[in-house]
């Protein structure tokens, strides 16, 4: 379901089928980095476990999936002065899409 501003919602699900979080995005791709950015950072890129995510757009029987990782990353030189100086950066994998039969 597109919102009035053009963005949808999906809805985090674990390998159960339980529902915990909701994130919105224009694409499923821009919701999936929302939620890698949630995960575990490691220390630098290259030490980041790949984790599965599983997106549920509302309203459709669509689940995306992504690989998933994050690590921590020092904020650029011209970062705004709110902005903490050890930031988490984000990456996602598409592997594909299922089909909900429930």
């Amino acid at each position: 379901m597109v919102r009035e501003d053009g963005k949808r919602n999906f809805a985090l699900r674990s390998s159960s089928g339980e529902e915990s979080s909701v994130f919105s995005g224009n694409t499923p791709r821009q919701a999936a980095l929302k939620a890698a950015r949630r995960l575990e950072p490691a220390p630098s890129e290259d030490d980041a476990e790949k984790t599965e995510l599983r997106l549920r757009e509302k309203g459709t029987d669509k689940v995306h999936i992504y690989d998933g990782w994050a690590w921590e990353e020092t904020a650029p030189d011209d970062k705004p002065d709110w902005m903490p100086d050890d930031i988490t950066e984000a990456n996602v994998s598409k592997k594909g899409i299922e089909h909900l039969d429930e």
